[in-house]
């Protein structure tokens, strides 16, 4: 059963307010994927972004990010009004995310559209203020984590959006009765957060029953790791390792590698792997549950983390002073499997594999990842498509890649531009030349690696949107390491035409994957 696919954030989605939504856009997409024959969508973390606007630092491992809410959906409902929307400011590229002018715009308008939604609930029913079935629907089923979010969100909007480690003492360390008394006297402002939670969950789950009935899965992606500033964090000190100050003794990250030379130092705090155990994974168990409720698959970042670990010390300011640690293994997947079934995950099993790892990968029965940009270095390379086996997802690159036209122009190396080349016989020459292979055009290099993704022998192949429209450097969206201008891209109004979703659907039909061919089996 081959499938392909569309990797494309919401963020990237084109529109009128900053940043793309769960609106029109979103459900034109679908149509163009079903119209180009794919059968999934691969999005980002829908979790509210973090440090360095990244969705892989969020706030909290259940919330879904505000931004995403669509505005004239609530302009739809009375709670917004279209002056409203014209006056506000969306930042000067339509194309780029201004992440400053969204914070400022955004919550400006969803604290109105809630004021409004709060008076259209008073003396319904009779009552003083009745909101609908489904809010208290919404927000019953959801308590194990809503309470606690809006409970944060609400002191660190108090607190000026600080983390929460910087807050006064009764809130750091959560005084149960300076808690109580808070939540007592801020109830207006703990409801507008759990307000927009509910938005967020009608509009998703609307948008993705949408996606399903056209065909379309949903492959979302969930961050092994949660944010030092989350909710997280400040509710289930426990589920980390702590110092004797009850500080986060060691923090996430991985050693130098192809991405960064220093390693990559994310400062999230490291799971107590032996507090896990003794509840039987039960916070795990809880956050894939959720997972899968709002998701049809799960790509898991950093799937490598299970088996052995990169810690370290809190006070490092690089990568370079981590040591490897044991992690869970298939003890942890037994224990979601026991309680959850057949999980629908894949394996973001990149960076420097152990044996150990491709022996977790294996035994998990989760597809792994194979990387296009990673396969020419040269020799027998695991990533080359001959290489790879059925049950696996084949990419040209991932989010953390740039584009395989920028690639080709300014990345690539010279030997790894001769093995393209040659693979994927791009010149007359059996062996070119690196000043042979430097005169292959960026074009005729991108289009003969889709077509090499599209032809492995993987299950499910996906490629960016940003590959398919032939992109550069514009369109990368983060470089690892980096902070600051990643996680900006977006597509331009109309790139969805027909003729982009035809072509797409003949490159996919030729190598079996387009939905059509899968009815045909």
């Amino acid at each position: 059963m081959r499938e392909s696919g569309i990797l494309m954030p919401i963020s990237s989605l084109p529109g009128p307010y900053g940043i793309g939504c769960f609106g029109a856009e979103a459900v034109k997409f679908v149509d163009f994927l079903a119209a180009a024959g794919q059968s999934i969508w691969q999005i980002l973390p829908l979790s509210p972004t973090g440090y360095g606007d990244s969705p892989y630092q969020s706030c909290s491992a259940f919330a879904g990010n505000p931004y995403f809410i669509d505005l004239e959906a609530l302009q739809a409902e009375g709670l917004l009004t279209k002056e409203q929307l014209e006056e506000a400011d969306w930042g000067e590229d339509p194309c780029v995310v201004d992440y400053g002018a969204l914070y400022n715009s955004r919550y400006e308008l969803l604290r109105a559209a809630y004021k409004a939604w709060q008076a259209k609930c008073v003396g319904v029913h009779g009552c003083e203020t009745y909101y609908p079935d489904d809010y208290y629907a919404f927000t019953l089923t959801q308590e194990d984590w809503l309470d606690d979010y809006a409970l944060y969100m609400a002191l660190k909007s108090e607190q000026k959006m600080k983390p929460w480690t910087e807050w006064p003492r009764e809130y750091r360390l959560r005084d149960a009765e300076a808690l109580r008394r808070y939540a007592a006297e801020n109830q207006d402002e703990i409801g507008f957060w759990k307000f927009l939670q509910y938005e967020f969950s009608k509009q998703w789950s609307k948008l993705k029953a949408y996606a399903n009935a056209r065909g379309i899965k949903i492959l979302g992606d969930m961050p092994i790791y949660v944010s030092a500033d989350s909710v997280d964090a400040w509710v289930g000190g426990s589920l980390f390792e702590l110092d004797g100050e009850g500080r986060f003794a060691r923090v996430a990250g991985c050693p130098p590698d192809y991405f960064a030379a220093d390693g990559q130092l994310w400062g999230n705090p490291l799971y107590d792997w032996d507090y896990h155990r003794k509840t039987g994974f039960a916070w795990w168990i809880k956050r894939v549950r959720y997972a899968t409720s709002i998701y049809d698959l799960v790509r898991i970042d950093h799937f490598r983390g299970f088996d052995t670990y990169w810690a370290i010390p809190a006070s490092s300011a690089t990568a370079k002073t981590g040591k490897w640690e044991q992690g869970p293994g298939m003890e942890l997947f037994h224990a979601l499997e026991n309680a959850l079934g057949q999980l629908p995950i894949i394996a973001e099993d990149l960076g420097d594999l152990t044996d150990s790892v491709r022996q977790l990968l294996a035994d998990s029965g989760f597809p792994g990842m194979k990387v296009l940009q990673f396969a020419f270095t040269g020799g027998d390379n695991e990533y080359l498509p001959y290489n790879h086996i059925k049950n696996c997802v084949v990419y040209p690159g991932t989010h953390d890649n740039t584009t395989i036209t920028d690639w080709w122009e300014n990345v690539a190396t010279k030997t790894e531009k001769r093995n393209v080349a040659a693979y994927l016989h791009l010149t007359s020459y059996l062996k070119p030349t690196a000043a042979q292979a430097a005169l292959v055009e960026p074009a005729e290099a991108r289009q003969a690696i889709l077509r090499a993704a599209l032809s492995s022998p993987a299950d499910r192949a996906i490629i960016a949107l940003y590959d398919w429209l032939g992109l550069g450097a514009e369109a990368h969206l983060n470089t690892p390491g980096r902070l600051g201008g990643n996680w900006a891209w977006r597509a331009k109004k109309g790139f969805d035409t027909a003729a982009l979703a035809e072509r797409i659907r003949q490159e996919c039909e030729v190598s079996c994957r387009t939905r059509e061919n899968l009815l045909a089996e």
